[in-house]
């Protein structure tokens, strides 16, 4: 996939003019781009339209209009837009009660580790945690993680043609497993294969 650019975005004043459709249109698109796993735990796909979203309103919220800002904001965004041989996920592990979430992320150490996908025919591949920064202690993991799947081009080719892609959570204390991906969103995933 291609990263974003300067040329990639609109203006703030462009921006706020088309803000409303734009939103509308990528709130659909991320639709097709997640999987829950487990009643607390989800995984939301990035693509190039999903991170031109994220520094859009970057952009807007912090009034950056000049190129250094601007070339910050796709250098911490590009990273996560998928690059063809890979997979890149936002992974939030979602509790609606404080206390219960700050147990559970103490349980939950380590769990970042153990999220993987599995293109049918094909070993799992568990997530490569991380890369920007560590966001986890001895005692506890954060409630959102940055996930890299890398697949190999056999897999990446599976994929592309159709195989059944499923996807899990092998944590001592958190343990699911999503035995088929839906159709519509193993067919955008296969979207950033190539």
């Amino acid at each position: 996939m291609q990263k974003l650019t300067r040329n990639s975005l609109y203006s703030l004043e462009q921006y706020s003019n088309i803000r409303a459709d734009f939103r509308k249109k990528v709130i659909e698109h991320k639709k097709d781009r997640q999987v829950q796993i487990g009643p607390h735990a989800t995984l939301y796909f990035e693509d190039a339209l999903t991170m031109q979203y994220q520094v859009q309103e970057m952009l807007r919220i912090e009034r950056i209009f000049e190129s250094e800002g601007i070339e910050d904001e796709l250098n911490a965004y590009n990273p996560l837009i998928p690059d063809g041989s890979n997979w890149k996920a936002t992974f939030m592990i979602e509790y609606g009660d404080p206390e219960e979430r700050k147990a559970a992320l103490q349980r939950q150490v380590g769990i970042e580790d153990r999220v993987w996908v599995q293109v049918e025919g094909y070993d799992k591949v568990f997530a490569i945690a991380d890369e920007d920064l560590e966001r986890a202690t001895r005692d506890k993991t954060s409630s959102v993680h940055f996930l890299r799947f890398e697949l190999s081009s056999a897999m990446n080719t599976a994929a592309r043609e159709g195989a059944k892609v499923a996807m899990g959570i092998d944590h001592v204390n958190y343990r699911y497993t999503v035995d088929r991906i839906a159709e519509n969103v193993r067919k955008s995933l296969s979207k950033d294969l190539h």
